[in-house]
């Protein structure tokens, strides 16, 4: 049986600049990456439009995960079947793993209120706010909220507020992922699961003995698929240390940073691929 070899990839700091948003030191790998046939699976805390509209940009034609590993959306006909548990919708096999963004709205409406200017996230922001917080595009901006599932937030309070706010969206049922610029509200979902479960759609679509994914990030919330990886390729950020693994092995820190350390990071480990164990 043949195994799969599989890139999964944090977009924002890790293929896209932290500052300018830009992929052009990654495209000659993308495409050497296209050319072998290795699918590259988005995987952000982006929402579905924005992630189509990169994927138009990028010719990218693969399976990409939103949100934070919120859903998995796999291209009709992309299998030969449609996986369990999808639903179809607009061209998409859609694979839910949280509940709806609306879930959110009223708890964090509560603590906006006993916490007055200690946040702001993206809902009650509206496009300016967001083009504010983030420096996109007014076009860019506003697909950033069109949001299914989560909730970006921008904590503006101290430690002790942070503390407080976050043990109540606990409370709430919400899990709060940290990523490069904002904390994400959502359900009982991350990029690790969301990762889990479409690597089992490839093997099982290819028949496959096994899968050797490479999962790339540079923030906390990309830590539960770096963990689960068969390698991981961390990206060095400009503002912060390297997200914490407890794994050892097959592990690969890029040199640089956002597309050059990515760029880097992949031809590694398209090398390992085809070392002998003697050679690694």
């Amino acid at each position: 049986m043949s195994a799969v070899q599989l890139v999964v990839t944090d977009l924002d700091g890790s293929l896209l600049d932290h500052h300018d948003y830009s992929y052009a030191p990654a495209l000659p790998v993308l495409q050497v990456l296209e050319e072998m046939r290795v699918p590259v699976v988005f995987a952000s805390s982006k929402t579905r439009a924005e992630m189509l509209a990169l994927r138009k940009e990028l010719g990218n034609e693969h399976p990409f995960i939103v949100e934070n590993g919120a859903a998995v959306l796999i291209p009709e006909g992309y299998f030969l079947k449609a996986p369990e548990h999808t639903e179809l919708r607009d061209g998409y096999w859609v694979r839910e793993l949280a509940p709806p963004r609306q879930q959110w709205a009223a708890p964090l409406a509560a603590l906006r209120a006993s916490m007055p200017g200690a946040f702001e996230d993206f809902a009650s922001a509206g496009t300016e706010g967001i083009v504010a917080m983030t420096g996109l595009s007014v076009e860019k901006a506003a697909l950033a909220n069109e949001r299914e599932y989560s909730e970006p937030v921008q904590w503006r309070g101290d430690d002790d507020g942070l503390e407080a706010f976050l043990a109540t969206l606990d409370d709430a049922g919400a899990r709060v992922l940290k990523g490069g610029r904002f904390y994400s509200v959502a359900g009982d979902c991350d990029k690790g699961q969301a990762l889990a479960w479409l690597r089992e759609q490839y093997r099982l679509a290819a028949s496959a003995a096994a899968v050797y994914d490479l999962a790339v990030g540079d923030g906390a919330n990309d830590v539960p698929m770096l963990e689960i990886a068969h390698r991981a390729l961390v990206i060095p950020a400009p503002d912060r240390p390297l997200p914490a693994l407890t794994r050892d092995e097959g592990v690969i820190v890029g040199e640089g940073m956002g597309p050059v350390a990515w760029a880097w990071g992949v031809r590694e480990w398209l090398r390992s691929l085809y070392q002998t164990p003697e050679e690694r």
